[in-house]
């Protein structure tokens, strides 16, 4: 698509980084429209739902989420594991991710899909994956990293437990619902 940047300015770049960019593009019909957005950019992420299958199980997260909390909800959310990909390749952080936020030993988790959570404005796109675990493989208690102001509840629940949470309103994290919806229709705990 024909676009051409006119200007670009850091607004701020604290956390994260956020811009403001003003550019022209060019319209199907041929015309050019001037247009300024800002974006975001916190880098790309990765989240795992993670199942036991013999036990019909799953592994979520609960944590105060300030935006939400901002925006009328008052509660912790309810999430799949997740975390940012840093330098890491998608696996190499999803494993990582696991180990500190569940506890869980991830040896070979399965890349279901990427997408954009919010592209309007925010440049992050996030790999999912969906991976198994045991009572064997969850070697610690999980809770986050204390250090990057994580403090997480590991909670487990069958899936139909997490999808009635989903119907209800309990859990209202987009990528939650969509990993618990892939579950569900593909079946991957049998």
């Amino acid at each position: 698509m024909p676009i051409r940047i006119l200007s670009s300015q850091t607004l701020s770049d604290d956390y994260y980084l956020l811009k403001k960019t003003t550019f022209e593009l060019q319209r199907r019909d041929g015309s050019w429209a001037t247009m300024s957005r800002e974006t975001y950019d916190r880098g790309n992420g990765c989240c795992v739902l993670l199942y036991d299958r013999a036990r019909g199980t799953v592994l979520l997260t609960r944590q105060f989420r300030f935006p939400a909390y901002v925006n009328g909800h008052l509660e912790p959310l309810i999430e799949v594991c997740a975390g940012l990909l840093d330098a890491h390749d998608p696996e190499t952080a999803i494993v990582k991710e696991a180990a500190e936020e569940c506890g869980v030993v991830v040896t070979n988790p399965m890349r279901v899909f990427e997408a954009f959570m919010s592209p309007g404005s925010v440049t992050e796109k996030l790999t999912f994956f969906v991976a198994e675990y045991s009572p064997q493989s969850r070697v610690g208690a999980g809770g986050g990293l204390a250090n990057e102001g994580e403090d997480i509840e590991v909670l487990e629940m069958t899936l139909a437990e997490a999808l009635e949470m989903v119907a209800d309103g309990r859990i209202c994290d987009a990528k939650t619902i969509m990993l618990l919806q892939y579950a569900r229709l593909a079946k991957v705990m049998g």
